[in-house]
């Protein structure tokens, strides 16, 4: 049966409001769509919320972590190691900039790298590691071999591990801002670091690789990674109110890890002292594919965690992964965000129960 619209779960709808419209049309009346004040304040923001000390907005998380792989000069003959279980962005940055994605697979529990995995796979060609907090559960960064660290954060803005900020531990971070995420501007993303001089280098290649000061120059080629004004002013009330969407989006995370206890789930979670992130709330169970049909036909709004890298064409040739091929099969993404219901979060859980 085809539901009506009212009638669906939604999987993710982005907390907006009166806040946001405000900030976009200070931007509208101002006449000045990019390159403004709006960025300048939301990079402030999002610098006090990963505490680093500089920040680059850009058009999109990919852009991000494209930008930060250049910016340490990581190209044809070097090796990064990155997760086999990851959206496929992580990798084709990567292979986009001339250097070999090495795949490691994961722990199929956290769904995040492995790292005696990762230690195992470091060659004197390993320029960095590109880790990943899936879906905002704070990856082991500490027990990772010793290498440049590359922190793809792009679900886990607010999360903490150890009580450090997720995008402010590793020697760069990259953010998403894309709608699922806790924090949205529609497309967008954000390099973050300590270091002057890295930034430095990011803020020329977003904006083709210009000179910011002096005379007109470009001694390095760059690219156009700008993300306007209009779209950094949607994103400045949400960081402001971070804390409370987390919040929220925690209590959503409890309520349902109360309604689906009991059944033979493995349920999200974070290391003990860590803060997850909530990007999503993806669990897993064996029968996934049938509980994504039977979820869908019932108007409920699921997905798939993400993919095995290793399965795909463009990756294929790099061995067995079975903490990757564990997930990618059994993880699914249930509907997750603040305008969810007890009513709906009980419909999405009696409609799970079946197939677990």
């Amino acid at each position: 049966m085809v539901q009506s619209e009212d009638a669906r779960v939604r999987l993710a709808f982005p907390d907006l409001a009166a806040a946001e419209l405000a900030e976009v049309e200070q931007v509208l009346e101002s006449g000045q769509l990019t390159m403004g004040p709006k960025v300048v304040e939301f990079e402030s923001e999002l610098a006090r919320a990963c505490e680093v000390e500089h920040v680059v907005a850009v058009s999109s998380g990919t852009a991000a972590l494209h930008l930060a792989v250049l910016a340490l000069g990581i190209g044809p003959g070097d090796e990064v190691i990155v997760p086999a279980f990851t959206f496929p962005a992580t990798a084709n940055v990567v292979a986009l900039a001339g250097a070999r994605p090495v795949l490691v697979d994961v722990d199929p529990t956290t769904m995040n790298v492995d790292p005696e995995r990762a230690a195992a796979a470091m060659t004197a060609r390993t320029k960095a590691i590109l880790v990943v907090h899936l879906f905002g559960r704070p990856a082991r960064v500490e027990e990772l071999p010793d290498a440049t660290l590359i922190e793809d954060a792009a679900g886990a803005l607010g999360a903490r591990r150890a009580g450090r900020a997720c995008g402010g531990i590793g020697r760069v971070g990259c953010l998403s801002f894309h709608p699922r995420k806790i924090v949205t501007t529609g497309e967008g993303g954000a390099v973050t670091t300590n270091d002057a001089e890295l930034a430095d280098v990011v803020r020329r290649a977003r904006h083709h690789g210009i000179e910011p000061r002096g005379g007109f120059d470009i001694a390095r080629p760059g690219l156009n990674y700008r993300l306007s004004d209009i779209l950094c002013a949607v994103g400045l009330p949400q960081v402001r109110r971070l804390d409370a969407l987390l919040a929220e989006r925690s209590r959503i995370a409890a309520a349902y890890a109360e309604r689906l206890a009991g059944l033979d789930l493995v349920l999200p979670e974070a290391d003990e002292g860590d803060v997850h992130g909530w990007q999503a709330y993806v669990l897993q169970l064996e029968r996934r594919d049938e509980a994504l049909k039977a979820l869908r036909a019932d108007g409920i709004e699921v997905q798939v965690g993400t993919y095995g890298l290793h399965r795909l064409a463009a990756y294929r040739d790099q061995g067995p992964m079975p903490g990757a091929d564990r997930c990618h099969d059994h993880a699914l993404a249930l509907p997750f965000h603040g305008r969810l219901t007890d009513a709906e979060l009980d419909r999405v859980s009696e409609a799970l129960a079946p197939w677990t």
